[in-house]
């Protein structure tokens, strides 16, 4: 077997009092994060050099697959994707975030997920993870369920110069967002915004949802600011690199109520998304996978690039306590990361040089690491996270927690 280790003045009264303290009516009652015991991967580093420059700057868009970034995108291309939008009046837009709960599990299918350009997944508290899902070359008719903001959400909001649509947030949370400048892209649910903050309520369930185009429309009418925004970064390559372990099955287990699986799918290129079914023991026995739907469509959500990212999860202002858990995610400066596509599994480091940087990969001789043209998942684990190798394809994420 092989092992590897990886991996916020107070607010504005206003705010306060729109929103309140949203942490309590946010939590479910699932099980918390199992406690483990693993060496830390080295701290972050923040000061490191800028993208460095791929071979290839194509200046008209590509009429098929080929390299493409991480600067001098084509207009007609998605710097997020390395693909040409069907409809490139949407890359002239400001792009669009939106907080997508997949917790209680009697909640789901997600709405829009199979839309969205990058999602991040994530620690939120509790034992669970949730979703910031970044929407830009394609709309979605309907997103959601939306829920509350975390304080990682403010550092997606820089890099990938974002609004965001969530639900709510605690007011130390909300205060990050005023500290860095990022109150007029907020977008919640407020009196006379539906659209495109609305409610719906199948099955007994109250809802809230957005659709982007309405979302968008919004932006443009409350002068959040619409331009196209300068997005480099991400290199794209529909080649895969040489040097690649095989990696056709990736287990990411966050706690014993949150874990999912990745299987790759060789007809389609593409690696489908598993998710929890039933709590599991905190050894991993009894784990139960599904499919994990997108509602809209009907179909599996699926990845053509699936990141693990290990950055430093601390508590923000104090320890755990129940619903009051505030996790300050560091990702910031360098870190270790897996990269899986193409059934191919690479060890390569995530960098993000600057507060506004877009996020982007390097292989240990500092050259840039290609995504493969498509959608992203990023999985943020946390440094003390244990990788393990225990068949020839397989690989198993176990999120560690200081």
């Amino acid at each position: 077997m092989r092992t590897r280790i990886i991996f916020a003045a107070i607010c504005m009264l206003l705010l306060i009092a729109c929103n309140g303290n949203e942490n309590t009516a946010d939590t479910p009652t699932v099980s918390p994060v199992p406690s483990a015991t693993f060496t830390p991967l080295p701290s972050p580093t923040e000061t490191i050099a800028p993208p460095p420059s791929a071979t290839v700057e194509p200046t008209a868009a590509p009429t098929e697959l080929v390299q493409v970034g991480p600067d001098n995108f084509p207009s007609q291309v998605s710097p997020f994707t390395g693909l040409q939008a069907s409809d490139p009046y949407w890359l002239d837009r400001r792009p669009l975030a939106v907080k997508i709960q997949i917790f209680p599990r009697g909640q789901r299918p997600v709405m829009g997920a199979s839309f969205a350009d990058i999602i991040y997944d994530y620690y939120q508290n509790n034992g669970m993870t949730r979703f910031h899902a970044i929407f830009y070359s394609q709309n979605a008719e309907e997103v959601g369920p939306i829920r509350s903001a975390r304080l990682l959400d403010a550092e997606l909001m820089n890099m990938y110069k974002t609004a965001l649509a969530f639900g709510g947030a605690d007011w130390r949370i909300l205060k990050r967002f005023t500290e860095q400048g990022l109150t007029d892209r907020l977008i919640r649910e407020a009196p006379g915004n539906c659209p495109p903050m609305c409610r719906i309520d199948p099955n007994g369930y109250n809802f809230l949802v957005t659709n982007t185009i309405e979302l968008t429309n919004y932006v443009v009418a409350k002068g959040i600011g619409n331009d196209r925004q300068p997005i480099n970064g991400m290199f794209f390559d529909p080649n895969p690199p040489p040097g690649g372990l095989p990696g056709t099955q990736i287990y990411v287990r966050y706690s014993i109520s949150a874990y999912n699986r990745w299987d790759y799918d060789p007809a389609s290129g593409s690696y489908l998304r598993f998710q929890d079914t039933q709590e599991s023991s905190s050894n991993g026995e009894n784990e139960a996978y599904g499919p994990m739907i997108d509602k809209l469509t009907g179909a599996q959500l699926t990845a053509q690039n699936v990141v693990i990212l290990a950055a430093a999860h601390d508590y923000a202002y104090q320890s755990r306590t129940g619903s009051s858990e505030i996790i300050e995610i560091k990702l910031n400066g360098t870190g270790q990361a897996y990269a899986i596509r193409d059934g191919l599994f690479y060890e390569v480091t995530w960098n993000r040089p600057a507060k506004d940087s877009v996020l982007y990969l390097t292989f240990p001789d500092g050259s840039l690491y290609p995504f493969k043209p498509g959608n992203t998942w990023f999985q943020v684990v946390g440094e003390t996270t244990q990788t393990t190798n225990p068949f020839e394809n397989v690989w198993r994420i176990v999120f560690g927690f200081p």
